[in-house]
């Protein structure tokens, strides 16, 4: 399966990104780098995972994210990536602005 990532998807990536590098330098690559090993796999993964506000929900291992995507074509499209510490109801909110 292909993956796509839109947009609105690597905004939040570059936005945690600089949140993890103010904590601590090179933190924010090390988020970098384990958010897209989670998005790769949904080469093998995707459609496995729990539907939640209209899209499947990955988990991170490593950080507190959710990737958020759909099964369109036979092609993952990643919508967010989004801190799940966050209000549920800005999470509906931030998906359904991205369909």
């Amino acid at each position: 399966m292909r993956v796509r990532i839109l947009r609105s998807a690597f905004d939040d990536l570059a936005a945690g990104r600089r949140f993890y590098d103010q904590q601590e330098p090179g933190v924010g690559d090390y988020f970098l780098n384990s958010l897209f090993s989670e998005i790769d796999s949904l080469t093998l993964y995707g459609g496995i995972h729990r539907i939640q506000f209209g899209h499947h929900r990955l988990l991170a291992r490593r950080f507190p994210y959710a990737v958020y995507y759909r099964i369109i074509a036979k092609e993952a499209v990643v919508f967010r990536v989004i801190d799940c510490r966050r209000d549920p109801r800005r999470i509906r909110a931030a998906l359904e602005e991205n369909g």
